[in-house]
């Protein structure tokens, strides 16, 4: 039986679009994903990038929301060492009460930036030094079971809202293997450990109240067009951008300056970014992501459709998803 599928959306701003664009084809995408059949959709908390529109991650998790009706949505995630867990748990408490049954919160515990903006959000070196116990405070303020006597979400509490822990290395998996959480591997941008991390935390999976047995969610890339030409054409431009994105401080690269990178050090270790990627056509895609399922071991798969030019963004959408069977 296939397995369910989801998406996350980087809420990207392309060449030449403005924030508030970025937000219109998130709608689009979430409308389109919802009648084809998706899962859910995430969005996940990237702070001080000019290409990366859902800082407010709650924020526009509440505007898709009021723009659709039935498909999950949530964050993929909240990088809690950025917060309080209380503030999280007020934050999608309120979301999960205007739009019941349909909200997801996905924790990580890097920053999502760089140093300097880790001092402008007031952030300490070593708050994610503190991760497990956030997660348990925040899931406490959820469930109505507050670990800090006389202290409660309002909204929040007693709405259960399902916690996913995410991570790109075994610290998270062994994490969410303790608590009895579901574990999300960030393999589209991270995949080295992938097969490890898996293994680690099925084999130390305990069960909790929220979930009985392991699940696993794992992230690929994935461009579907109606050629395999077309794709790749794509997949070149969007390893193009990510030269941009990783090693242009501030300046963009001609097509043949980002492929001379590409072939540099620095350019290889974006390539590695992207070695799972499912690019084609429809067959091809399709193919890619069944292997892609069995070799990580997954319960479910959430994919990055990478594709630069928005037409390609969200027919990748569209294909995949009658590709599946959705």
């Amino acid at each position: 039986m296939a397995l369910p599928l989801s998406i996350l959306d980087l809420a990207h701003i392309g060449e030449g679009e403005t924030a508030r664009d970025s937000f219109t084809h998130s709608v689009a995408l979430a409308q389109r994903a919802e009648e084809l059949g998706y899962e859910r959709i995430w969005y996940a908390e990237h702070h001080n990038m000019d290409s990366i529109a859902s800082s407010a991650t709650s924020v526009l998790i509440a505007h898709v929301a009021a723009h659709t009706r039935t498909i999950r949505l949530g964050a993929g995630g909240v990088m809690l060492p950025n917060h309080s867990p209380l503030t999280i748990a007020e934050q999608f408490g309120t979301l999960e009460t205007l739009h019941p049954g349909r909200i997801d919160l996905g924790l990580g515990r890097a920053p999502g930036s760089d140093q300097q903006t880790m001092r402008a959000l007031r952030r300490s070196p070593a708050a994610a030094d503190t991760f497990p116990e956030d997660v348990l405070e925040l899931q406490g303020y959820l469930t109505g079971e507050t670990r800090i006597p006389g202290v409660n979400a309002t909204p929040g509490k007693g709405t259960d809202v399902p916690l996913y822990i995410l991570g790109s290395s075994l610290f998270g998996a062994q994490l969410a293997a303790a608590l009895g959480l579901p574990y999300a591997f960030a393999s589209h941008f991270a995949p080295t450990a992938l097969e490890e991390a898996v293994a680690l935390y099925r084999r130390e999976f305990r069960p909790s109240a929220q979930l009985e047995r392991p699940y696993v969610m794992a992230a690929l890339n994935v461009i579907a067009a109606d050629t395999a030409e077309e794709a790749q054409e794509q997949f070149l431009a969007a390893k193009r951008f990510r030269v941009s994105r990783f090693l242009g401080r501030g300046r963009t690269f001609t097509p043949e300056e980002a492929d001379l990178i590409l072939e540099s050090p620095a350019g290889q270790q974006i390539l590695q970014m992207t070695k799972y990627s499912a690019v084609g056509d429809p067959g091809e895609v399709k193919e890619y992501v069944d292997r892609f399922a069995e070799h990580a071991q997954a319960d479910e798969l959430i994919v990055v459709f990478s594709a630069p030019d928005r037409k390609v963004w969200l027919r990748s959408a569209e294909l995949l998803a009658r590709a599946y069977g959705l």
